[in-house]
């Protein structure tokens, strides 16, 4: 199995409310994505909750292999839900490994 987890840090001009909208509605548009791509055996998404931190937004999701993890990537309907927070982003970290 592989667990798929990323980090995304919005842009330090947004507002607050302007970083939650989008934070919701780029966690909706994830938590739906399952019933769309069928590779994907869990996924979840969390907001950060420690003022010390710098990123806002923590996607965390599992998949058979690797490859499954490629094939989410490059899906339409996650490419899609990606343009919710894509344009807001400061920054973004990523790991990928077995369990």
């Amino acid at each position: 199995m592989i667990k798929h987890v990323v980090l995304f840090q919005l842009k330090d001009e947004m507002t607050e409310a302007e970083k939650l909208q989008v934070m919701k509605a780029f966690k909706e548009g994830i938590l739906a994505l399952p019933v769309q791509i069928p590779c994907i055996k869990h996924i979840e998404v969390g907001f950060n909750v420690n003022p010390n931190e710098k990123y806002e937004v923590a996607l965390s999701s599992e998949f058979e292999t690797l490859e499954d993890v490629k094939t989410y990537a490059v899906h339409p309907a996650h490419v899609a839900v990606a343009q919710i927070i894509v344009p807001h982003m400061k920054a973004r970290a990523c790991s990928d490994y077995e369990f």
